[in-house]
């Protein structure tokens, strides 16, 4: 009977604001599993972003408002995520059974010497996660700051479209959520080792037993594909990027400038572990999720394979899932590794969350 009674949790749109794409998803849970309602991905038509701060606000607000059309639903509340330099998460250990009130007296205590920003320029968050394995008698608490105006900036443009955002959250830790719900495993134990491929970051997000055990940023991404594009085949960065995101660039790009590219990459990931090995004492990754704008590329996934050599799963967060029958299953299967940042965003309707 509780069941019966039990109040459906309001849908919350997943919005994942890159500097090159705008992704959105809107997810519904039922007894019988989870369903896509609604996808959009929207390219921003030009340059708009200076690492990760909006500088031509114009062209991010005519994407949202295309993403908006595209997805076709009522659903205003949105989550969002930031990322990037000014975005800091730290552990700390604190004493058990404090009252939010007296946590977030001490948070700001350790915040003060922990964050290299004055507090009044940033918001801050936390959230206790569970005992300390390091430290006895203490809890483990994830101290989280953002710079404001970048926090402010989207929220001000999600407003204009209008959307509602609700929760603002950090893209490592949307993508846990995302493995958390939609990566199928035969082992829930397991540790996944997930690598984001983006426009302009290389994210790794580490998994285990229900939570985000590492996360990390990496100024590196496809953008460098474009530049390394543009510059051999001799034609303007954008025409360069359309011509990647239509299928449309010159046959022998696979042969002239991925390979550039590619080696780089695997430069990046292979340093990008070694952090990760080296903080966990941990060995080599066997196999690694990835996701990503890099993920729906074949031939630069079929080359990391090789290189190095490591076994490499595409994350489709929506394969086990129906799909709303209105949906174009082909454009989706084209994007669905691009989506897993706001499919994990979308997940926050799943369980409780508070301001």
């Amino acid at each position: 009977m509780k069941k019966l009674f039990k109040p459906k949790l309001p849908s919350i749109v997943g919005l994942d604001i890159g500097t090159r794409q705008i992704k959105a998803v809107l997810l519904e849970q039922t007894e019988a599993g989870y369903t896509l309602q609604s996808f959009a991905c929207e390219p921003i038509s030009k340059i708009a972003f200076a690492e990760r701060e909006i500088k031509d606000y114009e062209a991010v607000s005519l994407t949202l408002k295309k993403v908006k059309n595209a997805l076709k639903v009522k659903d205003k509340t949105v989550a969002l995520a930031v990322a990037g330099t000014s975005v800091i998460n730290k552990m700390v250990y604190m004493d058990p059974e404090q009252n939010d009130f007296e946590m977030e007296s001490q948070i700001e205590i350790e915040a003060d010497s922990l964050i290299p920003y004055p507090l009044e320029e940033v918001y801050l968050d936390f959230e206790e996660m569970g005992p300390s394995k390091t430290h006895e008698g203490k809890v483990n608490v994830l101290l989280t700051a953002a710079h404001k105006d970048m926090v402010d900036s989207r929220i001000t443009l999600v407003r204009e479209v209008p959307f509602e955002p609700k929760i603002v959250d950090i893209e490592g830790y949307a993508l846990g959520n995302a493995i958390k719900y939609f990566y199928a495993k035969e082992n829930t134990d397991t540790r996944v080792c997930c690598i984001n491929i983006g426009a302009s970051l290389l994210q790794v997000c580490v998994w285990e037993k229900g939570e985000v055990i590492y996360s990390k940023e990496h100024a590196f991404g496809m953008n460098m594909l474009i530049q390394d594009l543009a510059a051999i085949h001799m034609i303007e960065r954008e025409d360069a990027e359309k011509q990647l995101l239509t299928n449309t660039l010159p046959a022998n790009w696979v042969d002239d400038t991925l390979p550039i590219f590619s080696a780089n990459l695997q430069q990046q990931i292979n340093r990008a572990l070694q952090m990760y090995m080296s903080s966990f004492h941990t060995d080599r990754p066997a196999n690694i999720l990835l996701c990503g704008g890099g993920a729906t590329l074949s031939p630069l996934v079929d080359s990391l394979q090789q290189d190095l050599g490591i076994n490499i799963d595409i994350f489709n967060p929506f394969s086990g899932m129906k799909i709303n029958p209105k949906l174009d299953k082909e454009k989706l299967a084209a994007v669905a590794p691009q989506l897993a940042i706001a499919a994990g965003l979308a997940s926050r309707s799943f369980s409780e969350w508070h301001i």
